[in-house]
C-alpha cells in the first residue's frame, strides 16, 4: 500500500475520515497477514514509511502507525503519506541449552 490520505471532505467530518484511514490500514494488514507463507518463512513482516508528503516519508515500525495518525490528527494536517510493504520474516531461534548437560554440570 502506497497512498496519500486526504483528510478533507465536503460532507464527511474529520473524525470519520481518520477512523476510515485506521480501518483501511487495519484491513490491509489483516489481508496481507492472511496470505499463504512461502517455504522457509515464519511470518509476514512490514516495511513502513510515514510522512506529511512522499518525499518527507521516514521509516517507522508497523506498531507506530496509529501514533503517527494521531499526530497528524492533532496537528490538523490535511493529508499524509503512508507506505506499507509486506516482506518475508524469519525468526531467529536461539538454541536451547541441553538439559542433560545442565544437570551434569550442577
Amino acid at each position: 500500500m502506497r497512498k496519500t490520505f486526504e483528510l478533507t471532505h465536503l460532507k464527511i467530518k474529520r473524525p470519520r475520515l481518520v477512523e476510515a484511514v485506521r480501518r483501511d490500514v487495519k484491513k490491509y494488514l489483516k489481508r496481507e497477514r492472511n496470505k499463504t507463507l512461502p517455504a522457509g518463512v515464519d511470518y509476514w513482516d512490514f516495511n513502513c514509511k510515514f510522512g506529511h508528503t512522499e518525499q518527507e516519508a521516514r521509516e517507522i515500525h508497523v506498531s507506530q502507525i496509529g501514533k503517527c495518525i494521531d499526530e497528524v490528527d492533532r496537528k490538523s494536517l490535511t493529508s499524509f503519506y503512508l507506505e506499507i510493504l509486506a516482506t518475508e520474516g524469519v525468526r531467529n531461534k536461539a538454541e536451547l541449552p541441553d538439559k542433560k548437560g545442565a544437570d551434569s554440570a550442577a
